[in-house]
């Protein structure tokens, strides 16, 4: 049997799909023992309360590292931190080249110079309408419209027929900086056959059409021009045609522009040596900030995910240094608010609402929309396209399914349910899930990267919920207490109802259990340390209601 008649080709994603963010796809043809692979985007997603100390979350990439002889290339679709923002912590274990669009590759340079020990990575640029090979994949990049410079969505031809991977993408028919969403290249595809569609469900249960940034860029307009004081606009910082609206209706008010916050500073760089910038003012310096009166300015900050670190965190907070907003001063949230974030988003609310400042986000007002499609949007592209397979990926499993009945009420004969993990066959034959790979999640924490586990972010987690206790028992020649025991409590509490101290408590605990076994018997060094261990546990739950860590040393 000739071994093209053996091929398949097969889609696994490791991230992204029953989750969002964390995007990492891989497309793999030939024959089942002999495939050859490539990988769609690299992403990360963020740690929430549950992971204290953690960094970054990256995806589990066990299984492709076992086959990397058969890694044939990385493309990365555009430069949102969930799809390409876990490249640095993963490719040293990869090392496959990869292929990027100069904004993405812009940005990883500028990433590399403030990431101390980042790797350097041999990176190829293409463009929107460029073709290129990968193994035994023919690419091409799609031009689309998103909430970012450079976006693609990309053909992916192999001898099994073209797949179309969407990538992040929205129908705008007026963005604020291009391309436009390249209609005429999706038909031509759809015309000439399209095995599968591999499409962002982010917005899958929202009707209509996504409204386009040149309204929101009016919506800013309106905003700024009608402020009585300073305004400070909050969003994303790779939202480069946001930045811009926001710089041009500041320029049109009679405003000059303040940027605050690191990434910002990061993507205006970049995005001023692409000429994405060309034709606004420069921007002021914090220290012409108490210079200018405060109906004269418009400050641009990161933070509106309520990050701590962040400028506008900082503003709420009053610390920063030269740079202060005062009541009737306005604040815009040109954002969406992630899951998840909510809380820390209110707070800052909060503090800013405290200071006699006005808040104005999305429902007062048209100052954010997002670069994912809308149902309509979602509609137009099965038209363009007509494949035989649709895919829904990128979303949580209600986008999934919402995307998945749209799909079949199209018209699009097979749609496929799949979720991280799982190996989707898509040629020949019916697609049709046919293994499971490893798949999961490892964390950035520090300088090391690793599982729950092995980074400690387990007991870190009950560290935080009862404290920890460390005891020192030592014996003396005969077996005997050489004194009481030592005794250390962090983050339990001080006292329990009846006002006993506790620590007294753990203590007596402590030497009670050493006295209850019999002499003969505590030269099982291990024997008194359980049973010390045990008896302070119990004593802390029964004093406090709640578990402390509890280690023990024992000596003689």
């Amino acid at each position: 049997m000739a071994k093209a008649e053996k091929a398949e080709l097969v889609f696994v994603p490791l991230g992204g799909v029953g989750e969002i963010g964390m995007n990492f796809a891989l497309y793999g043809f030939g024959p089942a023992n002999k495939r050859e692979w490539i990988i769609i985007d690299v992403g990360v997603t963020f740690p929430d309360a549950t992971l204290p100390g953690v960094d970054l979350v990256l995806p589990d990439t066990r299984f492709i590292e076992e086959q990397l002889e058969n890694l044939r290339g990385i493309i990365i679709t555009h430069a949102h931190e969930d799809h390409y923002g876990a490249l640095h912590d993963t490719w040293p274990k990869l090392k496959a080249p990869v292929w990027m669009t100069p904004f993405a590759a812009g940005l990883l340079e500028a990433k590399r110079q403030s990431e101390q020990g980042a790797p350097k990575i041999p990176v190829t640029v293409y463009r929107a309408g460029e073709k290129f090979t990968v193994g035994p994949f023919e690419i091409e990049a799609i031009a689309v419209s998103h909430s970012i410079p450079e976006p693609v969505s990309l053909a992916i031809t192999s001898p099994a027929g073209t797949v179309i991977h969407t990538g992040d993408w929205k129908i705008d028919p007026a963005p604020e900086i291009g391309p436009m969403t390249d209609e005429a290249r999706f038909r031509a595809y759809g015309d000439k056959g399209v095995l599968a569609l591999v499409c962002d469900s982010t917005n899958a249960l929202r009707e209509g059409d996504s409204p386009s940034e040149q309204q929101v860029g009016q919506g800013l307009r309106k905003v700024i021009e009608e402020a009585k004081g300073r305004v400070a606009v909050t969003t994303f910082s790779s939202n480069v045609g946001r930045i811009r609206s926001i710089a041009e209706a500041a320029r049109d008010a009679g405003r000059q522009v303040l940027v605050m916050g690191r990434s910002l500073k990061r993507v205006i760089d970049v995005s001023s040596e692409l000429g994405y910038m060309d034709g606004l003012p420069e921007f002021v310096s914090e220290e012409d900030y108490g210079y200018i009166p405060r109906e004269n300015l418009v400050v641009i900050c990161t933070g509106s995910q309520g990050e701590p670190r962040a400028a506008l965190a900082k503003l709420a907070r009053d610390e920063m240094k030269s740079v202060a907003l005062s009541p009737g001063d306005t604040v815009v949230f040109s954002s969406r608010t992630i899951p998840g974030n909510e809380k820390a988003i209110l707070e800052i609310k909060n503090l800013l609402i405290d200071q006699g400042i006005k808040i104005i986000e999305d429902g007062d007002a048209l100052v954010h929309v997002s670069g994912h499609p809308r149902r309509s949007e979602l509609k137009r592209m099965y038209e363009w396209v007509r494949p035989r397979i649709g895919v829904p990926v990128h979303g949580e499993a209600a986008h999934l399914v919402g995307q998945g009945s749209l799909m079949s009420l199209s018209g699009i004969p097979e749609v496929a349910q799949i979720r991280d993990g799982d190996m989707l066959r898509l040629w020949p034959g019916a697609a049709e899930i046919i293994d499971q790979v490893p798949f999961g999640r490892v964390y950035k924490d520090g300088k090391l990267i690793g599982s729950d586990e092995a980074m400690g972010i387990r007991d870190r987690r009950k560290l935080s919920f009862a404290g920890h206790v460390a005891v020192n028992v030592v014996l003396d020649d005969k077996y005997e207490l050489a004194g009481d025991p030592d005794l250390v409590a962090i983050g339990v509490a001080e006292t329990d109802a009846a006002g006993e101290d506790l620590e007294e408590l753990m203590l007596d605990a402590a030497i009670g259990a050493v006295d209850s076994i019999p002499r003969a018997r505590r030269k099982d060094l291990d024997l008194v340390q359980e049973a010390v261990r045990r008896a302070v546990r119990g004593a802390a739950n029964e004093a406090w209601g709640k578990k402390p860590l509890v280690t023990v040393f024992v000596t003689r």
